[in-house]
């Protein structure tokens, strides 16, 4: 009996890594750094991809289907260290296939701000609407529609190229108080005029388009399942919430609203909640698929 039951599990472990062995997928770019989103593609019916080190869950993303593809999109944390990761992909019965990954070493810069006593006071005076706000933002940001509205490139979204202040970059607030307090920056500063006409970087449902305590006057759009883009302290808003904009359309425009010390624009990226360098899809689409398609061959 003994024998048989150590056949019937041999049997099973060569069916099992037949499987694996023909499923095909990709991953872009397969060498990530912290901060960078990672697009997932596989002909398997999976679930969600899933990031860990160790047995410690990093970040996951849920996969999604456009015409000849079914896709998740999962950003490596910014504070993560270089090395070595799996991706795991789950179904419904739980684990299904396990990608190795590298992930490659990234410098983030440093800069120290001193606010003023008003501003001290955004960030360090007790008010129930600034966590209203933030709870009603985190339950957008936490959401996963089900809609697809752009998987190609971003644009940016101003035309000026002059950057105050960059994807990660590690904070010090110095208080006008003498206290202090560390942040990590979320997003990309434009240092523009107030304004400057503010464009949607890409097609999608606006979520959010109201005044808030820290960002001032904000817009958030919606691109994909879990794929939000957020444009802070407008000098006003011009779009309305529910409407859905098309690449370039016009939201705003810059200025100096909520937790700013002059005029910018603040651009962000969300992927699954995850902060998410946004420049990278300005370098590649969300869906690659040419490159989708050359990878899935070569595996």
């Amino acid at each position: 009996m003994i024998k048989q039951i150590t056949f019937v599990f041999f049997i099973s472990f060569v069916l099992t890594v037949q499987v694996f062995s023909q499923i095909n997928y990709a991953v872009i770019p397969e060498n990530p750094r912290p901060g960078e989103p990672v697009t997932i593609s596989t002909e398997a019916d999976v679930k969600q991809a899933v990031l860990y080190r160790g047995e410690r869950q990093l970040a996951k993303a849920p996969f999604f289907t456009v015409p000849g593809f079914n896709v998740a999109v999962l950003t490596i944390p910014s504070t993560l260290y270089h090395g070595n990761a799996v991706i795991r992909l789950e179904n419904e019965n739980g684990f299904f296939i396990e990608i190795p990954i590298t992930i490659t070493e990234r410098q983030f810069l440093s800069e120290t701000i001193h606010l003023n006593p008003v501003l001290t006071g955004i960030r360090t005076d007790p008010s129930p609407q600034r966590t209203n706000e933030a709870n009603h933002l985190w339950s957008i940001l936490t959401t996963t529609g089900t809609e697809v509205y752009h998987t190609g490139a971003f644009i940016p979204p101003v035309t000026s190229t002059r950057r105050t202040s960059h994807f990660g970059s590690r904070r010090v607030f110095e208080y006008s108080d003498g206290n202090s307090d560390t942040s990590i920056h979320a997003g990309v500063d434009y240092g523009v005029p107030t304004g400057t006409r503010v464009f949607a970087c890409g097609a999608g449902k606006v979520v959010l388009a109201r005044p808030r305590i820290v960002t001032g006057n904000s817009v958030v759009i919606e691109h994909a399942p879990g794929i939000y883009s957020l444009y802070y302290h407008l000098d006003s808003i011009e779009a309305e919430e529910g409407s859905w904009v098309n690449t370039g359309a016009l939201i705003g425009l810059a200025g100096a609203t909520g937790l700013a010390t002059g005029p910018h624009l603040h651009w962000e990226l969300r992927v699954n909640n995850e902060n998410t360098d946004p420049d990278a899809f300005l370098e590649r689409p969300i869906i690659d698929k040419t490159m989708i398609l050359s990878k899935i061959k070569n595996n």
